[in-house]
């Protein structure tokens, strides 16, 4: 947890305006916490700090890439990562919900650490469906020896056999999303 004691930001004795802050992102910050399913990445998170009298603006710039294990030939891949967004944090004593992009703090707190915003933020930027991405002709990626033991376990479907019109449209669904 010392690790993420970088990723805080000390605002109080700061002047109302904008301020810069700049945070690498690499193993250790993933490493440092243990819900992470990334192990590695090198990622650079920019930050400015808005900071008015009653609450606080940042807004996020992180760029990098993280190594993830691709869903279809299991290897490890290079995946690239582009974020922005904006963090409000209001200053209170009541412990009030708001959106997602904005926090509670009381007003005699004086640091706030970015750690878990950076990290969910880098999460919500992967896709769904960790694959290799194609080449520049559009070729699949992946481990060739894997794909030919996927399609050799792959069911073959027998031409006698009538399909339910519904279930023939989720298989149409299924391989447009696949491809």
């Amino acid at each position: 947890m010392k690790e993420l004691t970088k990723y805080r930001i000390v605002y109080q004795g700061l002047a109302e305006g904008k301020h810069e802050f700049e945070f690498d992102v690499n193993d250790m910050f993933f490493e440092a916490l243990e819900y992470s399913d990334i192990k590695k990445g090198k990622l650079k998170a920019e930050v400015i700090l808005n900071k008015k009298p009653t609450f606080l603006e940042l807004d996020f710039q992180i760029d990098g890439f993280v190594e993830l294990m691709c869903d279809r030939c299991l290897e490890d891949y290079t995946q690239p990562i582009n974020f922005e967004g904006t963090l409000y944090v209001k200053f209170t004593e009541k412990d009030i919900e708001f959106d997602e992009d904005v926090i509670c703090l009381s007003p005699s707190e004086h640091e706030l650490d970015i750690s878990h915003y950076i990290y969910e933020s880098i999460n919500l930027s992967i896709p769904l469906k960790r694959v290799h991405p194609d080449d520049e002709n559009g070729d699949v990626t992946c481990n060739p020896e894997m794909l030919e033991k996927l399609n050799y376990y792959k069911p073959e479907e027998s031409a006698g056999e009538t399909i339910d019109p519904r279930w023939e449209d989720l298989r149409n669904l299924m391989e447009n999303n696949n491809n």
